[in-house]
């Protein structure tokens, strides 16, 4: 039986997940309804959109994310220095694999992957793949997005643009909110370091980003373990944050 035609059921409602989406991520959507329905935040009857508030509800009720510490934001600073610096600037193009509610994540994951592989090998060919390949307008341009700096684009991309000083094809795939891209980087230019008071917000935000996810984590997996859940293993699920 493959992926898609396994039977799951959660508390014996079954789930039949939508085209593109993982098994284990409809379950942990359908035990998160029941949750909120058995606390009388959401209808039994309710429609999509109103399930999805629900369990938006759900989560800022019973996750609780406490925010970083003075001493935890310091340690990660002394730990990352390289990454708090004012000024600095790199020349990047990508080639965005975009990933939409419902879209065959595996699939997608799959190509983008045989394509980093492909330009690894040829980087001479990036701005071909990214004129038909990208799903972001910067594809007709062969994938340039021009000058970044620290603060002009997600966490996650800023990330992966600053976590060291390499240029060219970044040997993996940078995974964000819109999808998996694929990041060249052409140049580098240096700025200066910031002092923890510019740089501890952003660490701040950094690191709560961390907790809440792992809260969500355990959360699903506490649910999950006073829950019948057949057909999936959510002790590995996807959260509803990282999806």
């Amino acid at each position: 039986m493959g992926e898609s035609e396994r039977l799951v059921s959660v508390n014996g409602v079954a789930v039949e997940p939508a085209k593109g989406t993982a098994p284990e991520l409809a379950a942990v959507r359908e035990l998160l309804r029941q949750r909120a329905i058995e606390l009388r935040l959401l209808a039994p009857d309710a429609g999509d959109d109103a399930v999805e508030a629900g369990i938006e509800r759900l989560l800022e009720r019973e996750v609780k994310t406490p925010s970083p510490s003075e001493e935890e934001c310091r340690r990660y600073y002394e730990a990352h220095r390289h990454r708090f610096r004012s000024g600095d600037l790199v020349s990047v193009r990508h080639i965005l694999f975009q990933v939409a509610p419902g879209s065959p994540l595996q699939l997608i994951r799959e190509q983008a992957e045989e394509t980093l592989a492909q330009l690894l090998a040829a980087p001479d060919e990036f701005a071909a793949s990214a004129l038909t390949l990208s799903n972001c307008p910067s594809g007709r341009e062969g994938g340039i997005l021009g000058q970044i700096g620290r603060g002009d684009t997600v966490p996650e991309f800023e990330e992966a643009l600053f976590a060291d000083r390499s240029l060219g094809v970044l040997p993996r795939l940078v995974k964000t909110r819109y999808g998996f891209h694929i990041v060249s980087i052409d140049r580098r230019i240096a700025g200066e370091p910031l002092p923890f008071e510019v740089a501890r917000e952003r660490i701040a935000e950094r690191l709560a980003e961390r907790v809440e996810e792992t809260a969500l984590r355990q959360y699903v997996q506490v649910l999950a373990g006073s829950a019948e859940v057949r057909g999936v293993d959510l002790d590995a699920a996807p959260t509803p944050l990282v999806q």
